[in-house]
This record gives structure tokens, C-alpha cells and sequence, in this order.
């Protein structure tokens, strides 16, 4: 802990010490220099960019990755199976995206012959849905005392 030695000037006002302020800004600085080097974001990491310059050029390239993605989509399914995706990803959006990757690894693959209707959708949704389907079970243990009877 520290020992923080209280002043009281000749106007009433109350000064703390400099020094205990001084030691507790000097560990906020070591803390926060821990978080920003666990997090990437120091000098020459990988974390937040170092100027605005490479912010826009990391969101330009974000960005055109996005949108070949959507290119692609749009030449391997029909109207209506992107409508039916987008419907998902508003609901579900991991799910939606793990659909989409699925999709454009099996069209990089060659695995895709003609556009993907809205019923073969459904049908790659379905079997989605069953493989990460959690099952849950509740078990109730009831607790019992000395002075239960279990005669009853």
C-alpha cells in the first residue's frame, strides 16, 4: 500500500504527496504497456496499424477480399438461395459464414457443377444443422438430509 502524506496549505485546500501519484502512474504505464504488447498493438506489432495510411490500406484490402467474396457466391447460387442465405446470416451469422466457406471451398475444389438452388440450400443447411446440433440433457439430483424420511 502506500503512504500517502496529506498537506493543507494556508487557503485550505488539501494536497496529496506527488510521490505515492507518481508510483501509481508509473505502474499504469507499465500495465498498459503489458495489455498493448499482449494484444499486438506495440511498436511494430501486429495489432492496431501504426497511421491512418496503413489503417485505409488494411480496410481497402479487407474490404476487396469481401467483395470477390461476394462475387463468388453470386456466380455459384441462385437468386433465391443468396436471398435464403442472407435470411440466415441475419439470424445466424457463424452459421451463415461457416455455410459460405463450405461453398467456396467446394467451388475452388471443382466440386460444383451448376448453381446452387434454394433446395439444395436447405438440404446443406439440414445437414449442418444436424452435425452441430448440441444435445442437452437436465438431470435433477435432488439433495437429501439427516432428517428426510425417505418411509414416506
Amino acid at each position: 500500500f502506500f503512504l500517502n502524506s496529506v498537506v493543507e496549505d494556508r487557503s485550505g485546500r488539501v494536497e496529496k504527496d506527488t510521490m505515492a501519484d507518481a508510483e501509481l502512474e508509473a505502474i499504469r504505464q507499465r500495465r498498459m504497456q503489458e495489455l498493448m504488447a499482449q494484444q499486438g498493438g506495440g511498436p511494430g506489432g501486429a495489432g492496431m496499424p501504426q497511421n491512418m495510411e496503413q489503417a485505409q490500406q488494411q480496410e481497402d484490402q479487407r474490404r476487396a477480399a469481401e467483395d470477390q467474396r461476394q462475387e463468388m457466391l453470386v456466380r455459384i447460387l441462385t437468386p433465391d438461395a443468396r436471398e435464403r442465405l442472407n435470411r440466415v446470416r441475419l439470424v445466424k451469422p457463424e452459421k451463415a459464414v461457416g455455410i459460405e466457406n463450405m461453398l467456396l471451398a467446394a467451388a475452388q475444389r471443382g466440386a460444383i457443377g451448376e448453381k446452387i438452388t434454394e433446395d439444395r440450400l436447405i438440404t446443406l443447411l439440414t445437414q449442418v444443422n444436424e452435425q452441430t446440433q448440441k444435445k442437452t440433457s437436465v438431470k435433477i439430483i435432488r439433495r437429501t438430509s439427516a432428517l428426510d424420511d425417505d418411509d414416506w
